[in-house]
């Protein structure tokens, strides 16, 4: 029997290879006569690079930045052997490092401008951006700063804006040296910029704002979109993906001239996952939580597809269940498990979170003896 195990990390308790280890070590004390490939995987969030390291090799950067409150740190990217950069913006202005102060009004994305800086020094051709786990909602603008592109407030004065600043800029000056290296953004939402299904409104909430708080944020990203119509000549407003990791998928567009793409179609391509799954006869995935959102973009929802293409028999084993997670059968999963049924605390999940999934894989195991 040939199984191919690609899940998603189960975020802040396991890594996506994590996972692959665990489940794998489930079916191998289980089942005889089978073979396993893993392929950890990732959406355009945390754990992009670790995945596409592992599967396509390449030389991890480290490189002195900003962080998500303009703190220097050490942050670190991935140069492929083709020369392909890939830098997640949470690797300096994700949300686990605002830890207790998290505030999207004066988060920063000037830090990732300061990686594609770095990445174009050490010799990059092209660059994939993962958007994904930010704490920031500034569109973009600080990135932007960092790659010489100046935003001034009404009285002319060079500024570098926030979130909460953004609706302080009055005129955007490009450089003269714009990036000209190849872009893609890896994306694992559709929502617009601004207005109810925005990056404020839907996303500015889990990063610390408060309900004024998200409509000043909101109306910020509005008169970005306007500014940067009226002085880059693109309307990125109604753009799929637009208002993801805090408008940094409009602010990658108009900044960086970057495709958006599906972080999971990106990461599943550079695995020849289609080869791998027309030779699996099960294929297993997984996430921390499924939900309702599990099926727009996400890990799962993109493995499911290309399973269903092949013809694939394909089971999901979670962490918890969350609202709406058996719509993700209507996209081919045939089987659902997860190791904790029941709402825990997180310092409790995280206490057994391994022997948890462990015991579920078995479980799931037992099935194809």
């Amino acid at each position: 029997m040939n199984i191919l195990i690609a899940p998603d990390s189960f975020k802040g308790t396991l890594t996506a290879d994590e996972v692959c280890g665990i489940i794998a070590k489930a079916f191998e004390d289980t089942l005889n006569d089978i073979k396993i490939t893993k392929l950890p995987a990732a959406d355009g969030g945390e754990g992009l690079c670790s995945c596409l390291h592992k599967i396509c090799g390449g030389e991890m950067i480290k490189a002195e930045v900003s962080g998500v409150f303009f703190e220097k740190m050490t942050a670190e990217y991935l140069m492929l052997d083709d020369k392909t950069a890939v830098i997640e913006m949470a690797a300096c202005a994700g949300l686990p490092l605002a830890g207790d102060s998290k505030n999207p009004e004066k988060a920063t994305t000037f830090g990732v401008g300061e990686l594609i800086n770095d990445a174009i020094s050490n010799g990059a051709r092209r660059i994939l951006l993962g958007l994904g786990g930010s704490a920031t909602n500034d569109c973009g603008f600080g990135m932007a700063s960092a790659l010489g592109f100046c935003f001034f407030d009404k009285n002319g004065k060079k500024f570098i804006p926030t979130g909460e600043t953004l609706s302080d800029v009055a005129r955007i000056e490009k450089p003269a040296d714009e990036v000209k290296i190849p872009v893609v953004a890896a994306c694992d939402v559709e929502n617009p910029l601004y207005g109810e299904n925005g990056a404020a409104y839907v996303f500015a909430p889990q990063k610390g704002a408060h309900e004024e708080m998200v409509k000043r944020l909101d109306a910020g990203l509005r008169h970005a979109s306007e500014l940067i119509k009226r002085d880059l000549q693109l309307d990125t407003a109604e753009i799929k993906g637009a208002g993801a990791a805090g408008g940094m998928g409009a602010g990658a567009v108009a900044f960086l001239n970057a495709e958006l793409r599906k972080g999971i179609d990106i990461l599943l391509d550079k695995a020849d996952f289609d080869k791998k799954a027309s030779e699996a006869d099960l294929i297993i995935t997984g996430e921390g939580r499924l939900d309702f959102q599990s099926v727009n973009g996400k890990v799962i929802s993109g493995i499911a597809e290309r399973a269903a293409k092949h013809g694939k028999k394909l089971i999901a084993i979670c962490g918890s269940k969350g609202r709406g997670a058996e719509e993700i059968k209507k996209l081919g999963v045939s089987e659902l498990y997860f190791s904790c049924e029941t709402e825990k605390p997180f310092d409790e999940i995280i206490k057994t979170c391994r022997e948890d999934l462990y015991k579920i894989s078995l479980a799931a195991a037992k099935n194809y003896q």
